[in-house]
């Protein structure tokens, strides 16, 4: 493995695939803020490299993981990015089998940092504990937190690591992704009903280590309210995703695009799958819908002024309503806002809820999450989606938009069911 290198000595950025100079924002970026790059192609989406010049850096051990490396970005013009961790298997190094991902999916616009374990022995447990903790230090104290959005994290591991990833994923259900490679510890049964985290399973035709009966069962266990796909590499065995495989990377990419990014643009390589060479088996929640939007506006667009912190409250309902509804302008900038409402059981537990509003005029709604959204004329209609519908007394959920116009108060009106 390399010897470790300062962060504030990293070398000057390497071009991996086209210069930033020469990337453009197509149109259709404005249906999420975080789309990055040209439309893409089968041809771009197989490419080895992505639009986005990239460079790594050393990562000191502590921090509690044993240190690794960080691909990124070069280009700071286009705000934040998503981001992922990697963890190796059982007795392996990310050095030596997962280092190849790094550059290859930096060049598409993500940072991810691939870590090395405490002890190389640590089981799925421990694994996921570390690559938990990889992300904290990347978001919070890592010389490059500026660059990451920390509410676009997905967590990614090959066998024991996957096992581990998993594991993360129940643990931490605000990730955005999950991505299992091979994912199994002998003995352990993964059981995901609960997860509520986009999870994709990537296993081999020809592995016997974890075996495709074994990944099903895994996959089988994936709640339906939750997007998951699977995919089978014909061919492949156990080690196969511990070297360049341009097959794992034409599924893996637009499934972190769709997840992590919110670019629906993606979608269309895996609904239906646009590629089937060198897959043996491939089931997905088709349509794959990120159930998240996003939090911040687009860096195109700056704020025009210091958006409101807290949005002035609906008038309360009686006390006996079954739910209250409260919005929010979150953000605001040059022809568009991000709103957030509230919704609130009353007195007694309800399961499922319908939230209502006048649009003003000139306003219109292009996103929405954590609900489904409809509109009738000038009439805006959010109901719960399958985890967020049943809350106890006084509990709360949160559903969010993006909107077109000036912001405005909105007085939202709540009813159960």
């Amino acid at each position: 493995m390399r010897q470790p290198t300062r962060w504030l000595t990293a070398a000057l950025a390497v071009v991996v695939g086209l210069a930033m100079a020469t990337t453009t924002r197509d149109a259709a970026a404005a249906d999420s803020p975080y789309q990055r790059g040209p439309d893409p192609t089968p041809a771009s989406v197989a490419a080895t490299r992505g639009p986005f010049a990239t460079t790594q850096a050393t990562v000191p051990a502590g921090n509690g993981f044993n240190g690794g490396y960080v691909y990124y970005p070069t280009d700071t013009s286009q705000g934040t990015w998503g981001a992922v961790a990697i963890v190796p298997g059982y007795s392996a190094l990310f050095a030596n089998e997962e280092a190849w991902m790094g550059p290859w999916l930096a060049s598409f616009g993500f940072v991810v940092i691939g870590i090395e374990t405490n002890s190389r022995t640590d089981g799925a447990d421990a694994r996921a504990t570390q690559l938990l903790a990889a992300l904290d230090y990347l978001t919070r104290t890592s010389p490059i937190r500026n660059r990451v959005d920390p509410n676009r994290l997905g967590v990614m591991g090959h066998s024991a690591g996957g096992a581990g990833t998993l594991l993360a994923a129940l643990r931490r259900p605000t990730l955005k992704a999950a991505v299992g490679l091979a994912p199994g510890t002998p003995g352990n049964n993964l059981n995901m009903s609960t997860t509520q985290v986009p999870t994709m399973l990537l296993s081999g035709q020809n592995d016997g280590t974890v075996t495709p009966s074994y990944v099903q069962g895994i996959y089988n266990t994936l709640p339906a309210g939750v997007e998951h796909a699977w995919a089978e590499l014909a061919g492949n065995d156990h080690l196969s995703f511990t070297r360049s495989n341009p097959t794992e990377m034409r599924l893996l990419i637009p499934w972190l695009k769709t997840f992590l990014d919110n670019d629906t643009r993606y979608t269309q390589f895996l609904c239906p799958l646009g590629n089937s060479t060198g897959v043996s088996r491939f089931n997905a929640t088709c349509p794959l819908v990120p159930p998240d939007g996003p939090t911040t506006p687009p860096t195109s667009t700056p704020p025009t002024s210091t958006p409101p912190t807290t949005g002035a409250p609906t008038t309360p309902p009686p006390s006996d309503a079954a739910c209250t509804a409260t919005y929010r302008t979150v953000n605001s900038w040059s022809g568009g806002f991000q709103g957030e409402v509230t919704v609130a059981a009353g007195t007694a537990a309800i399961n499922g809820w319908t939230v209502r509003w006048e649009l003003n005029n000139g306003q219109s709604i292009s996103q929405a999450w954590n609900g489904t959204l409809s509109t009738s004329g000038s009439t805006a209609t959010v109901r719960n989606v399958s985890y967020n519908g049943s809350l106890a007394p006084g509990g709360t959920t949160t559903f969010g938009f993006l909107g077109s116009g000036t912001p405005a108060n909105a007085s939202p009106t709540c009813a159960s069911p």
